[in-house]
């Protein structure tokens, strides 16, 4: 499943012309809508009494023609989703959680957000999508359009995975550049049974396959038939790139071949290197083993040298001597404490009065509460 954004526009009446249409080459067939940002929004191919293409695009415009800023220069946003003709043929309900997912991660209509943009996915063909937006919330905010493709290609390869589609994002490094439709065409003119473009994978991926280096890896090209163009560094002359071209593919009335480059084949055949990389025939021989006397082979990365590093403990983790532990006394028990023949606990010992003369410069004791300084202290309990 891949994704791939086309260029922005202003007029969005003219783009849904064209989705609806026929197309440059009688190429659309049965075009509708699977979803939009309403899903009961009615199809102007299939009910056109109730909506019609003009209504449409007024409908997706009113947002735009209802910000009080500046307005984008360009507020179409368009996005086509595209399978592997090998895949099975996508049902519109599968179509429709596609597209929704597709405008929720760029940043077009979020999951739950009823104030996103307004958008809707067209169908009008058998292996693909066309998701057309307007960029302008509902609630007269410009949207956050930001890393749309990446996240959209992590969304691809999600569907990907769950329904069993053949890898096609550029985030999978194994995944292969699906033939454009001009190339379709052009195979079917001139009678081929698929595009050159498939033609060169499966050619380049076997020599790639097979090749011990990448003189090797050229070589086989050559002698499957195909031509090929080495790209040299300028500096040290080696070889960082290639590209091959079909026999009898060519462009501009014939006079020049239609060349691909590893990167526009696969994108781990960028370059001979990368495409030698899955053979094991090409990974360096491993390291011999260690024997009791052989040296210890030096890592990469800088390893620090156990003689010079300093193991300290924290200040906390010091191991100091604890003292030895004090004998603790037996514990009494309060039957213990108690005299014999009382069931009581003895009272601390009663503290005489001090009959001794105060010291000179001292101050007096305080006097009972119950008394005055003119008066003699009364008795506590009167006599009776």
């Amino acid at each position: 499943m891949m994704p791939k954004k086309a260029d922005s526009g202003e007029t969005t009446v003219d783009l849904l012309d064209y989705l609806f249409g026929p197309g440059d080459r009688d190429e659309h067939t049965d075009p509708h809508i699977v979803t939009a940002w309403d899903p009961a929004l009615p199809c102007p191919a299939r009910i056109p009494g109730r909506m019609t293409l003009s209504v449409l695009g007024l409908l997706l415009d009113a947002p735009v023609d209802a910000l009080r800023g500046p307005r984008p220069a360009e507020h179409v946003w368009h996005v086509s989703v595209r399978n592997a003709p090998t895949d099975r043929t996508l049902t519109d309900t599968e179509w429709a959680t596609v597209a929704a997912e597709m405008v929720a991660v760029a940043g077009v209509a979020p999951h739950g957000d009823e104030h996103g943009c307004r958008w809707v996915a067209v169908r009008h063909a058998p292996d693909h999508i066309h998701i057309v937006a307007t960029l302008a919330r509902q609630d007269g905010r410009h949207p956050r359009i930001r890393g749309d493709i990446p996240n959209m290609h992590t969304a691809a390869r999600t569907f990907e995975t769950a329904w069993g589609l053949e890898p096609m994002s550029p985030l999978d490094e194994t995944a292969r550049r699906a033939p454009a439709t001009g190339e379709k065409e052009k195979a079917t003119r001139r009678g081929l049974t698929e595009p050159a473009r498939a033609t060169l994978q499966r050619t380049v991926r076997e020599a790639a396959a097979l090749a011990t280096d990448d003189t090797d890896f050229l070589t086989r090209l050559r002698d499957a038939g195909l031509r090929v163009r080495e790209h040299h560094n300028a500096t040290t002359g080696a070889v960082d790139g290639y590209a091959v071209a079909l026999p009898g593919d060519r462009a501009d009335h014939g006079s020049r071949p239609v060349w691909f480059s590893g990167r526009t084949l696969a994108y781990d055949l960028s370059r001979p290197g990368s495409a030698n990389a899955t053979n094991p025939r090409s990974l360096p021989p491993p390291s011999p083993a260690l024997t009791p006397g052989s040296a210890k082979p030096r890592p990469s990365w800088p390893v620090p040298d156990a003689r010079r590093v300093r193991v300290t403990s924290p200040p906390w983790a010091t191991s100091w001597p604890s003292p030895p532990p004090s004998p603790r006394p037996p514990y009494a028990t309060r039957s213990a404490l108690r005299p014999p023949g009382s069931s009581r606990l003895p009272g601390p010992p009663a503290r005489a009065p001090s009959t001794a003369p105060p010291a000179p410069g001292s101050r007096p004791p305080p006097a009972p509460w119950n008394t005055h300084p003119e008066r003699p202290a009364a008795a506590a309990h009167p006599p009776s």
